[in-house]
């Protein structure tokens, strides 16, 4: 077993005092009372049977068994501090691994990951972009982006931003004679689809267009898909805005119409409460943050509101 060790209290107090040659001076380092520091000290006197310092003439001495033993504690703090400060720098750096949907990484991050290396160049970055819900106590994931409604039990649950779906569409299907002036030409070009042919159907409705013709054009299963098959001049697509962000603000994608209707679910921020504060997840936390902040701040002279529920 390993043998019973004075309090730590004790032993800073008696590293601290010969430094400046006065318990006085030694608890103000400490931000102590005076007598905090002398009670520790006598007491670690006590249960060494020890004799550490001498007191002449209001001046602290140091015996020459407490100058022995000054040397081993001293040692130990100091190889305690290195330690801990190395712990602290694998906290704020090392490796950061990233679990989210394909579509978010397609879409979203993959654009913006030069920006995070360079303004942190100590945390190494890795991106696993999968379908399913990360378990994060069987694996070696840090952090989430997940899309949902926020509700994940034990889990630590920030939302990225709030988001709207609107029609949008290559820049060059809004120029000539058959550019659309009003939200029911749309109707006139394909209409692109995700997963099945509802999503058109239920946002027309939203947008006060009932018993619309929405049979025509492409259903794909990716919304990554839905977005470029929309910039390659292929039809409408519905988007969300954090899908549609960067392409919407580097001018590859337009909006067919400014109308949009609100949406319930978004994109969230997880990782285990346990590990929520760790400095490298606090700091690609708040990138990621910042980032779709500035985006809605770009898009908010784009993106035209309703007054529809949220669905």
């Amino acid at each position: 077993m390993r043998p019973s060790l004075p309090p730590l209290n004790a032993l800073k107090a008696f590293e601290a005092a010969p430094r400046h040659e006065s318990f006085t001076r030694a608890a103000e380092e400490l931000c102590v009372t005076q007598g905090a520091v002398s009670h520790q000290v006598k007491a670690l006197e006590t249960e060494l049977a020890v004799k550490l310092f001498n007191r002449e003439r209001q001046r602290l001495i140091i015996t020459e068994a407490g100058r022995d033993y000054l040397a081993v504690i001293r040692d130990a703090l100091d190889r305690i501090a290195v330690g801990t400060e190395r712990l602290l720098q694998r906290q704020r750096a090392g490796v950061l691994t990233v679990s989210t949907s394909p579509d978010f990484a397609a879409k979203w991050l993959v654009h913006r990951l030069g920006h995070f290396a360079e303004a942190h160049s100590g945390i190494d970055l890795r991106v696993s972009a999968t379908m399913h819900h990360v378990d994060f106590a069987r694996e070696e994931v840090d952090l989430a982006v997940r899309h949902g409604d926020g509700n994940w039990p034990g889990l630590d649950a920030i939302r990225l931003s709030s988001e709207r779906l609107f029609a949008v569409c290559s820049p060059k299907l809004l120029s000539g004679r058959g550019r659309i002036r009003a939200v029911g030409d749309i109707l006139k070009f394909p209409l692109i689809h995700l997963d099945s042919r509802s999503d058109w159907g239920n946002w027309l409705r939203g947008v006060g267009i009932d018993d619309a013709d929405v049979t025509h054009g492409p259903v794909l299963n990716r919304a990554s898909m839905v977005i470029d098959a929309a910039i390659n001049g292929q039809g409408i697509a519905l988007a969300r805005t954090t899908l549609a962000a960067w392409d919407l603000i580097n001018g590859r994608l337009a909006l067919a119409f400014p109308e949009s209707t609100p949406l319930s679910k978004t994109y969230w921020i997880v990782c285990p409460k346990a590990s929520a504060a760790q400095p490298k997840i606090a700091t690609f936390r708040d990138w990621l943050l910042a980032e779709a902040s500035n985006d809605l701040r770009q898009l908010k002279s784009l993106v035209g509101t309703s007054k529809t529920k949220p669905r």
